[in-house]
C-alpha cells in the first residue's frame, strides 16, 4: 500500500490542525493504520493507532486528550486531529499502515508498521 501524508504547516500553540494520509494500492481497510513523528535530533515515535474498522483506537500518553485519529475507509484515508498544540509537537508527521493478523493499535508502536508514508513538517510556535 503506498501512503501520501498532508496538511502538515506553521502553527502557533494552542492552535489545531489536521492531518490527511491517503492511501492507494491495496484493500485499505485491512491495514491498521496509525500516526508516528520524529522530532529534530530525536527517535521516532508513536503517536496514535486505529484498527482496521475503527472501533479501536490508541494514544500516545503525550498526545491522549489533545489528538484525534479518524479514518474514513470509503475514501482510503486516515486522519490525525491535532488540538492544544505545544511547541514540544513539533516534528515531522508520518502516516503507516501495517497488514499483519495479529497487529493492533496497541502494538504498532511496539512492532513498526510495515508500510510508510513520506513525512509532513508540523511545526508549532511558541
Amino acid at each position: 500500500v503506498q501512503l501520501q501524508a498532508f496538511g502538515g504547516g506553521l502553527v502557533q500553540a494552542g492552535a489545531s490542525l489536521r492531518l490527511s494520509c491517503a492511501a492507494s494500492g491495496r484493500t485499505f481497510s485491512n491495514y491498521i493504520v496509525g500516526w508516528f513523528r520524529q522530532a529534530s535530533g530525536k527517535e521516532r515515535e508513536f503517536v496514535a493507532g486505529i484498527s482496521r474498522s475503527g472501533t479501536s483506537i490508541y494514544y500516545a500518553d503525550s498526545v491522549k486528550g489533545r489528538f484525534t485519529i479518524s479514518r474514513d475507509n470509503a475514501k482510503n484515508t486516515v486522519y490525525l486531529q491535532m488540538d492544544i498544540l505545544k511547541p514540544e509537537d513539533t516534528a515531522v508527521y508520518y502516516c503507516a499502515a501495517d497488514g499483519r493478523p495479529f497487529t493492533t493499535p496497541h502494538t504498532l508502536g511496539a512492532r513498526g508498521p510495515t508500510y510508510w508514508g513520506q513525512g509532513t513538517q508540523v511545526t508549532v510556535s511558541s
